[in-house]
């Protein structure tokens, strides 16, 4: 009986602080609430119109406040790592540019995609490496920030100030008895993270569907996500490799929807519309628009 009380204890000594942690963000006044639009028989929480220094969408928020606060601490500059096509090192370079930092990025070898494009036009560092798998790279990026004293942009956006930083935007749902479900990709992980943490501390009692569109993000979920994840949230495997793009592209009298199509719409076969589900966007890559996009059939 000891042992389970000292360990009720301690799980809400880390619930306690977390909250904080949230709170303190929306007490500082960085994080106002992105808009929450219903779509002709579906909502969806657009966190992808967030925008800072020409980024845009939730891993953007995170990783402006990563950033400045490594600047803050004296860091010379920027380390990240990712896929040949990974909007990370996107977001990371035009805030790179911004800070006025130099930004180096670590990816597989290959032939790359738009994204890395865009963030070496924006004066990004690119390293390949012949073995790239993910534990490679990241050891590189992290080896390069110790060298060169720059901040490390952890893979995947995998730190807590990730998950403070979206958990601020369930306050959306509060007072909402319209929305009966929420849906979101999972890729690191991390968002969906913030968002059951987030629904914890507002108090947001929903059925929560994760698509899973890459690896197992079992491990990081045992590190960030609440104690009891499995009992809020549902995951269901995308049919799509994860670089296939899906269709993203929902067609209205009044304006286009338009998701990413590696993330968001895979999502979309498990929407039942009109029944009141939430798709949550955490963002869209760049060079994504009505033109060059596949029209989603219901």
């Amino acid at each position: 009986m000891w042992k389970r009380q000292k360990g009720y204890a301690k799980l809400m000594r880390m619930f306690e602080e977390v909250f904080q942690e949230i709170d303190k963000r929306v007490e500082e006044g960085s994080n106002e609430l992105t808009p929450l639009i219903k779509h002709n028989g579906f909502f969806v929480k657009h966190d992808e119109y967030f925008s800072i220094c020409g980024s845009h969408g939730g891993k953007a928020r995170s990783c402006y406040s990563i950033c400045k606060k490594g600047i803050e601490e004296g860091k010379r500059g920027f380390s990240t790592a990712g896929s040949k096509k990974s909007p990370q090192i996107q977001i990371a370079s035009f805030i790179a540019k911004e800070m006025g930092v130099p930004l180096h990025a670590h990816t597989p070898q290959g032939e790359l995609g738009y994204e890395i494009e865009r963030a070496l036009a924006n004066g990004c560092e690119l390293f390949q490496h012949r073995a790239g798998y993910n534990n490679v790279i990241i050891k590189r990026a992290r080896d390069d920030a110790k060298e060169n004293d720059f901040l490390e942009i952890p893979f995947g956006m995998e730190c807590w100030e990730a998950v403070y930083q979206t958990a601020t935007q369930v306050r959306s749902l509060v007072g909402r008895n319209d929305i009966k479900r929420i849906i979101l990709p999972i890729g690191s992980g991390m968002s969906c993270c913030g968002v059951l943490w987030g629904m914890l501390r507002y108090e947001i009692d929903l059925p929560v569907l994760g698509i899973q569109v890459g690896a197992d993000f079992r491990k990081r979920f045992e590190k960030y996500a609440p104690e009891g994840w499995e009992l809020m949230l549902e995951v269901e495997k995308s049919g799509y490799d994860y670089h296939e793009y899906a269709p993203n592209l929902i067609r209205y009298a009044d304006g286009d929807l338009i998701l990413d199509p590696i993330y968001e719409a895979k999502c979309l076969p498990y929407v039942n519309f009109g029944e009141g589900d939430l798709l949550w966007s955490v963002g869209i890559r760049d060079g994504i628009n009505s033109e060059n996009s596949k029209e989603f059939r219901f």
